[in-house]
């Protein structure tokens, strides 16, 4: 299932998330003229280095959620943020939003370090601040209704409630991450849903909470 749009209009101009989709767009224009491969070596995050020397390494978990491996892996995330993040950073207020999001990326990179904590391969990825967002929509919108696209035979259309559609997201994150599929960062996911979760209505503005 495809996010398509929520049925959830914001009621100010997500502006911080237009430049964190217009930010992630310059950084891959970068890593693509710069040499990907040398680019993901340098910033993105490597469990086994941040754990050797935190102080030092801790850099990577900042540049490292700017990063990714290619065409699909940026659109993908770029839309569910486009999709969700209006809304979470409505109820936010800008500066407060942004804030949750580097956290949020944080968190997911090092709950997927506690996992891994020896692991050479870099992670890269705004997929983890994004779980973060999909988490505080969850908490703060989860009677929201989001149109999907499920492709069959031929596209359906499914409209769901919020908290249904992505409680089945989390729920896909942890089952696959059980199964120890590779290439992916589950535990990522995982780890910025939950924080989305706990910190989504905590930085909410009270005032609009509803």
């Amino acid at each position: 299932m495809f996010p398509l749009y929520d049925l959830n209009h914001a009621r100010r101009p997500a502006w911080v998330v237009k430049g964190l989709v217009l930010a992630n767009a310059l950084a891959f224009l970068l890593e693509l003229a710069w040499g990907p491969e040398a680019v993901v070596q340098a910033y993105g995050f490597v469990p086994a280095l941040f754990f050797q020397d935190p102080l030092g390494q801790g850099y990577r978990l900042f540049t490292s959620m700017f990063l990714h491996g290619g065409f699909f892996h940026i659109l993908s995330n770029m839309w569910f943020l486009w999709v969700f993040g209006d809304n979470v950073e409505d109820r936010m207020g800008h500066g407060r939003f942004l804030l949750f999001y580097l956290l949020g990326g944080v968190a997911a990179a090092l709950a997927q370090g506690l996992f891994m904590p020896s692991s050479p391969i870099p992670m890269i990825g705004a997929s983890g601040a994004v779980s973060a967002v999909l988490g505080a929509y969850y908490a703060l919108f989860p009677r929201a209704y989001v149109v999907s696209v499920v492709l069959f035979i031929f596209p359906l259309f499914v409209t769901f409630p919020a908290g249904v559609y992505l409680g089945y997201w989390a729920f896909l994150q942890l089952f696959q991450g059980l199964l120890g599929l590779p290439g992916v960062a589950w535990w990522a996911h995982l780890g910025g849903f939950l924080f989305g979760v706990w910190a989504g209505p905590r930085l909410a503005r009270r005032w609009r909470r509803w």
